[in-house]
């Protein structure tokens, strides 16, 4: 007869038990328990990685807007063809007897009669008003033109610079001394000299006209500083949130972006307005550009427009990474039976 050790079969029990419960644990899964946590784990990476973009060109973003409030290469002017023009103008004969011509009014054409015109109706009268303006001589115009004296330089948020190898005689101005090579921009009202003999209501325009180019000027410096200042605290907020992943802050960074961007088109638009509304002052003698000086943007501007970009794409992508975060949802298990899973 075999004899049973009672306190090996007691001591046998429990491991006995805890295995069957374990193997009941695992039958309690649902099916597709795997399935969620590839899931779970594929939206912390996208997640991540949205981040990460977002977050790597708001830094570039940041570098594009400094690169333009440091240049100086917002708007630019080429004046060499105007000043060419104007120095074959001046050194024409003056001796009597010689007649100038000037290359556009070649070759020669006879105006027709008045007479003949004036049969031939109201159509001919026409051309002939539009052939006395195209033969007119162009003196009283290229006096008045050349009078102003135009200059190739780039402007930008802080100073108006002379370009450099453009004009031979303000280089050799400048390297004498007599002419700086900058000139600061400025932010407070100062009244231009006007001539004594313009009417009261010209002038008039012309202080209104300067006031509002000067709010134009201080509107665009003020927003592109408010946009990148923003842009830099919502990149401060991003990397805090990305390292202690909190999901909340990186929303608030991707607003922050968005943000910053706003003011960053304000600021681009009102230079542009200033740029359009100081080519369009009155009276056109006084403050309008010759069609021989050349004149746009510069690459400080697209710089600008760059960051502009990279901005928003920047605060999308922020807003966007954390809607893909997994909720965290408790576990709730069934309750385990003895010998197995109901």
């Amino acid at each position: 007869m075999q004899v049973l050790d009672f306190h090996a079969l007691v001591n046998s029990l429990p491991a006995s038990h805890a295995d069957s419960s374990s193997r009941g644990e695992e039958s309690c899964r649902p099916v597709n328990y795997h399935g969620a946590e590839a899931r779970r784990a594929w939206n912390m990476a996208a997640m991540r990685t949205l981040t990460a973009a977002g977050l790597f060109l708001a830094f570039c973003a940041m570098g594009l807007i400094a690169i333009a409030i440091s240049t100086d290469n917002w708007y630019e002017t080429d004046a060499r063809r105007h000043r060419e023009r104007c120095k074959n103008y001046s050194n024409k004969r003056n001796d009597p007897g010689y007649i100038y011509i000037s290359n556009n009014n070649l070759p020669l054409r006879m105006l027709p009669k008045e007479t003949s015109v004036e049969r031939k109706g109201s159509g001919a009268s026409e051309m002939l008003l539009r052939a006395k303006r195209h033969f007119l001589p162009p003196a009283p115009a290229m006096e008045s033109l050349c009078s102003r004296q135009f200059n190739s330089t780039i402007t930008g948020l802080w100073r108006k610079c002379h370009r450099e190898g453009f004009d031979l005689e303000t280089e050799d101005l400048i390297f004498k001394g007599l002419v700086p090579r900058c000139a600061p921009i400025k932010y407070y009202y100062s009244s231009s000299a006007l001539p004594r003999n313009l009417p009261i209501n010209l002038t008039k325009t012309i202080r209104q006209d300067e006031w509002h180019a000067l709010h134009l000027q201080r509107m665009t410096a003020s927003f592109v500083g408010m946009a990148i200042s923003i842009i830099l605290f919502g990149w401060i907020i991003g990397v805090l949130g990305c390292c202690k992943q909190h999901d909340l802050m990186q929303y608030v960074a991707g607003l922050l972006f968005l943000m910053g961007g706003t003011c960053c088109i304000i600021s681009l638009c009102t230079c542009v307005a200033g740029i359009n509304f100081e080519l369009s002052r009155y009276p056109r003698y006084m403050f309008g550009i010759p069609e021989d000086v050349s004149h746009g943007y510069g690459w400080s501007m697209f710089c600008a427009w760059g960051g502009l970009g990279l901005t928003l794409l920047a605060g999308f992508l922020c807003t966007l990474a954390p809607s893909l975060y997994p909720p965290q949802t408790p576990v709730v298990h069934k309750p385990r039976q003895e010998n197995g899973c109901v």
